[in-house]
């Protein structure tokens, strides 16, 4: 959370202050950056993929619980909280 927020707010200040003032170090933040996606990310990443192209073929008309229902027809293991 705190690597996310200097990413965040980078434009506008140094990351080393940035840094210093959240509380981490310069080495830490060259680690998260060079991280890959977590399996976590990856499969949101597709999820999403997946909700707007249902998205675009309902013409915007889907709701959360027949979104749903689509993805898991395609083999998706997805709650209407993930989907929300």
């Amino acid at each position: 959370m705190r690597f996310r927020f200097i990413e965040e707010h980078a434009g506008g200040f140094e990351a080393k202050r940035l840094c210093s003032v959240v509380g981490v170090s310069t080495r830490g933040l060259r680690v998260f950056r060079s991280r890959p996606a977590s399996r976590r990310q990856r499969s949101d990443l597709v999820t999403l993929a997946h909700i707007k192209e249902q998205s675009r073929l309902s013409l915007g008309s889907y709701g959360r619980p027949r979104m749903t229902e689509e993805l898991k027809e395609i083999g998706l293991d997805v709650g209407h909280r993930r989907v929300g």
